[in-house]
């Protein structure tokens, strides 16, 4: 019988070890890759320039980005708000027509989500937003983004980093508090 347990522990022990660290170690990297996201730019169904709408129209990133004040999310702008100036701005352009066609047919517009957060974690835009943070800290220049691409990783130790270093992080904002760095805030 000690026999069968010394083999158990020489040959079974080491590699059953070795096949869990291994697992640990893809799964830990894969879904890293895929969280950090850092140079995603998808097409969108309809091409839209926030360089010429958050750049030189100077339109406010929540007149289409609603609800980011108040609610954890930034809501993706359906046809609708996009109709509000678009029922008359440049209605020949072939992207408006696309736009108008979604609009009247009453179907959302399937864009493609660039910034996302792990689905394990609890994010509050509204948090951030009130606190003075600007959409550009974590988004990037968008305003000078002709398609949206993501420039910074949204990861867990890029949180940290800005909730540890507001100062170094964000020097635009004055007297500003370090976010929470317990578990807890995120994982809900």
């Amino acid at each position: 019988m000690s026999s069968f347990i010394d083999y158990l522990l020489r040959i079974r022990l080491p590699i059953v070890i070795f096949v869990a660290i291994a697992s640990f170690a893809v799964t830990f990297y894969v879904s890293r890759a895929e969280r950090d996201g850092v140079g995603y730019a998808p097409d969108q169904p309809i091409n839209f320039s926030h360089k010429l709408h958050a750049g030189t129209m100077k339109i406010d990133c929540q007149y289409c980005h609603t609800g980011v004040e108040k609610t954890r999310f930034a809501s993706i702008p359906s046809a609708a708000v996009c109709m509000n100036c678009h029922t008359q701005a440049r209605t020949d352009r072939p992207d408006i027509i696309k736009l108008t066609e979604y609009y009247k047919s009453g179907k959302p517009i399937p864009w493609k989500r660039i910034h996302r957060t792990a689905e394990y974690a609890y994010f509050n835009h509204s948090v951030h937003v009130s606190a003075g943070i600007d959409c550009a800290s974590c988004h990037g220049d968008v305003a000078n983004m002709d398609k949206v691409s993501q420039v910074k990783p949204f990861t867990m130790g890029a949180c940290l980093d800005c909730h540890r270093n507001p100062e170094q992080k964000l020097p635009y904002l004055k007297n500003v508090k370090k976010g929470p760095e317990h578990c807890w805030a995120c994982h809900r």
